[in-house]
C-alpha cells in the first residue's frame, strides 16, 4: 500500500482539479486554489522534487480529475517474456508506456511493442488490470490503472527504440533488474501465469 501522505496529496488534488472544473463562485475556485496548493506542499514535503517541478506535473491538469492508464504489451517466445532495458533508469520492463488519445489498449500495445522491442505483434487478450497502488511500485504523484495485454510476434526483429537500449526473453527465475515504477517481479509472476493457465479470467486488482 502506497503511504497514507501520497494517497492524501492525491485526493486533495483531485478534488482541488474537479472543483476548480466546475466552481463559479469566487471563493469557492479561491479555496479549490489553496487546496491544490496544499497538495503540492505535501509532496515537496516528502519528495526530493522541486515545488516547482511538481505543480507542472502534478498539479497541472485541468477538467474531472480521472487516473492515467499505462498499457504493457506481454509477449512470450519458448516460454520466455519479452523486456526491454529503459534508457531512463536503465533497468528492465514490460515494452508500454501511457495511453495515448485516439487510440484503442490495444492499440497502444501493439504500437509500443513496436518502438520499444522492434517486433511486430498482433494483440491476443487482455490479462490484467491493476491499480498501481496496491503493487509494491515506488511512489508516484499519480493514480494509475496497469493493463496488461497478451500479445503474439507476426514480425520484425529485436530492436530497441528511442527509449530502450536492449530487448531480450528472459525466464520467470531468471529476470534481469527491473524497473520498478513500470513493473513489479509479482506483476511478471501473475504474467508467466497465464502460459500455465492460458483460459485463466482476466484479473482486475
Amino acid at each position: 500500500m502506497e503511504p497514507k501522505w501520497l494517497e492524501w496529496a492525491k485526493q486533495i488534488q483531485a478534488i482541488a482539479q474537479t472543483g476548480l472544473t466546475y466552481a463559479k463562485d469566487v471563493y469557492d475556485i479561491e479555496r479549490y486554489e489553496m487546496l491544490r496548493e496544499m497538495s503540492v506542499d505535501i509532496l515537496a514535503q516528502y519528495t526530493s522534487i522541486e515545488k516547482e517541478k511538481i505543480a507542472l506535473a502534478f498539479a497541472g491538469d485541468s477538467g474531472y480529475a480521472t487516473p492515467k492508464v499505462d498499457i504493457r504489451g506481454v509477449v512470450f517466445r519458448d516460454g520466455k517474456i519479452l523486456m526491454v532495458r529503459e534508457k531512463a533508469d536503465g533497468s528492465w520492463a514490460l515494452p508500454g508506456g501511457w495511453a495515448d488519445i485516439g487510440l484503442s489498449p490495444s492499440e497502444i500495445a501493439v504500437k509500443e511493442v513496436k518502438e520499444e522491442s522492434g517486433f511486430d505483434v498482433v494483440p491476443l487478450r487482455l490479462l490484467a488490470v491493476l491499480d498501481k497502488k496496491f503493487h509494491n511500485h515506488p511512489p508516484e504523484p499519480y493514480h494509475v490503472y496497469k493493463m496488461f495485454i497478451r500479445c503474439e510476434i507476426v514480425g520484425g526483429e529485436a530492436l530497441a527504440g528511442t527509449e530502450t537500449s536492449a530487448v531480450g526473453f528472459f525466464d520467470l527465475n531468471q529476470l534481469p533488474p527491473l524497473s520498478l515504477e513500470r513493473n513489479t517481479p509479482e506483476q511478471i509472476g501473475l504474467m508467466f501465469s497465464f502460459l500455465d493457465k492460458p483460459d485463466r479470467e482476466a484479473i482486475v486488482d
